[in-house]
């Protein structure tokens, strides 16, 4: 069983450092779980021109397998101008929507304060929902003050939202697929 986190973002960090720490998380306590970190900084994906996906060469390929490939998803964006980014929105244009069909999806998001944690309820689900894809109840929001200067996060209680969105996501894929 393979869960793949995504950092859906080609600038900053935040994201990915949140991906990482809850995919560390469900290492830990399942360690028969492979889990990989999908972060888009290190791919130059092509933007999506509406060809057939199979079509694509070159690290779009590559990041349209390693999705394809995977049996659940930890998707982590950070939140710019009350959206998520771009990049993130030309990976789910990219890859078909079958590849996301009964899979379970987690997300987390970042932003610089907290006016934007609604983005997950408001465009992050929808876009799960029109791929048929499982959400898991909870989801992660953190912003700047959860941070610290070395960028680790020092708020408990994003702390234990990430260790709950772990423990969601392996129990719905284990309910699900068992």
């Amino acid at each position: 069983m393979k869960l793949l986190g995504i950092s859906g973002t080609i600038t900053g960090s935040k994201p990915g450092i949140i991906v990482s720490n809850v995919l560390e998380e469900v290492n830990k306590h399942h360690p028969e779980i492979e889990v990989e970190l999908l972060d888009l900084k290190d791919y130059d994906v092509q933007f999506c021109d509406g060809r057939d996906p199979s079509t694509y060469t070159g690290d779009t390929k590559k990041v349209i397998d390693k999705i394809a490939s995977a049996d659940f998803y930890l998707i982590g964006t950070p939140i710019f101008n009350g959206s998520f980014t771009g990049s993130l929105k030309n990976i789910f244009d990219l890859v078909p929507v079958s590849v996301f069909r009964n899979k379970v999806m987690g997300f987390i998001a970042t932003g610089g304060t907290y006016q934007h944690y609604l983005v997950i309820e408001n465009q992050l689900k929808p876009i799960a929902g029109y791929l048929r894809a499982y959400v898991t109840p909870s989801y992660v929001y953190a912003n700047d003050s959860h941070f610290n200067e070395k960028k680790e996060i020092v708020d408990q209680d994003v702390l234990d939202r990430m260790t709950n969105l772990a423990k969601e996501l392996v129990f719905m894929q284990q309910a699900l697929k068992g």
